[in-house]
């Protein structure tokens, strides 16, 4: 008698767990929004990134949602601040994963944060699209070599940064001998010195001096003096915002007026902020973007964008609205508001999407393929310099 009450129970509650996951399911499908997760730098050390980023992806949505959506739904931002920091942006990505019912995860702005939240990604098969991690790792298992199945991202990696100012310095600036100074403490700090080392020293230029630094530190003084004393003709300065305003006006006070050279890490109106208009010259940086960019769509960007936010759009922003179109493009073409692997197919399948920042398409190792962009900063401000396919 115990045996069959306890077989009733069990089939009653066997039942009443798939009609509950049948009525989850058609709740899910019946939602009159698509739910889209952002995990991104809202606070920390990286902020500046974040919120530029955050203005440019929400005015794409709000244009997009004005024109009536996505296969007749509006997209919903789910958004949480990692606070850069990679344990918070593998929580979020977790969360946004299993508990918030979203399609697809968008960000981190960060390489490290976003292959910390990758990892979520992959267990738990929904996308993740970067804007901004340029990290070769962040979409390839460093174990394995393969790809991830499920990280994508629309900006260039560093393979290609590192090399675009590499050959900058040598065809360009003529440039023979440089130093480097990088954050040892920074996946993206390191990835562009192994690149940008391994170009220069392949195609004739001869790395002089290299020294490491770990976030958090105010004084180069001591490594800035190693290396004036290797006097290179320039110094790859791989590193983010902050750092690069301190270094260059640091260098600069030392007596180093050489060209310091850097990454997207530099596009920051902080940079010249924090170095000094007078100290803020003779700079050049490689991007995603450039607001002097002449195309019409461009400048008509550029127009809506300062017209809402009264400030000058920076590559993060518009990487930031190139991510809500190349999302939304993508979910048109899946074919479907809920289906994370229908959406994992059709972000693969990118070919040739317009944003922005460039032509997009995705390559088999889920890396943007398309142009960068060198900017000069010249007594404080920034003047587009030219642009390099890949």
């Amino acid at each position: 008698m115990k045996k069959l009450i306890f077989k009733n129970a069990l089939a009653i509650l066997v039942i009443f767990c798939f009609v509950l996951s049948l009525f989850s399911l058609a709740f899910a499908s019946g939602s009159k929004t698509i739910r889209l997760g952002v995990d991104i730098e809202l606070s920390g050390v990286v902020a500046q990134y974040g919120q530029r980023t955050l203005e440019g992806l929400k005015m794409a949505v709000e244009e997009i949602n004005q024109k009536g959506g996505v296969l007749g739904k509006k997209i919903e931002l789910v958004i949480f601040d990692n606070k850069s920091d990679k344990t918070e942006a593998l929580n979020i990505a977790t969360r946004l994963a299993t508990k918030e019912n979203v399609l697809a995860i968008l960000g981190s702005v960060t390489s490290g944060a976003t292959k910390s939240a990758s990892v979520a990604a992959t267990r738990y098969k929904i996308p993740i699209i970067s804007p901004t991690a340029t990290d070769d790792l962040v979409t390839v298992d460093e174990r394995t070599g393969r790809t991830k199945p499920y990280v994508f991202r629309i900006c260039f990696n560093d393979s290609f940064q590192g090399s675009v100012m590499a050959n900058f310095a040598l065809k360009t600036l003529k440039i023979k001998t440089a130093a480097i100074i990088y954050d040892a403490s920074s996946d993206y700090s390191k990835g562009l010195y192994k690149n940008f080392k391994e170009t220069f020293t392949k195609n004739g230029g001869k790395v002089v001096a290299q020294e490491a630094f770990t976030s958090g530190e105010k004084d180069f003084n001591g490594i800035l003096t190693k290396i004036r004393d290797k006097n290179p003709q320039a110094l790859f300065v791989p590193v983010y915002y902050d750092d690069a305003g301190l270094i260059i006006k640091q260098a600069r006070e030392l007596g180093m007026w050489m060209p310091i050279l850097g990454a997207d890490g530099f596009d920051d109106p902080k940079v010249v902020e924090k170095a000094g208009s007078k100290y803020a010259t003779n700079i050049f940086f490689s991007t995603h973007y450039s607001s002097q960019d002449t195309d019409k769509k461009v400048q008509d960007f550029r127009k809506r964008y300062q017209q809402k936010y009264k400030i000058e759009p920076n590559a993060l922003s518009a990487l930031g609205y190139d991510l809500g179109y190349f999302i939304a493009d993508a979910i048109k073409r899946a074919n479907s508001t809920t289906d994370r692997e229908k959406l994992r197919k059709a972000l693969e399948s990118t070919r040739n999407f317009v944003g922005i920042t460039g032509i997009i398409s995705i390559d088999a190792k889920h890396n943007a393929k398309k142009s960068a962009v060198i900017i000069e900063i010249k007594n404080g401000v920034q003047r587009f310099k030219q642009k390099l396919n890949p």
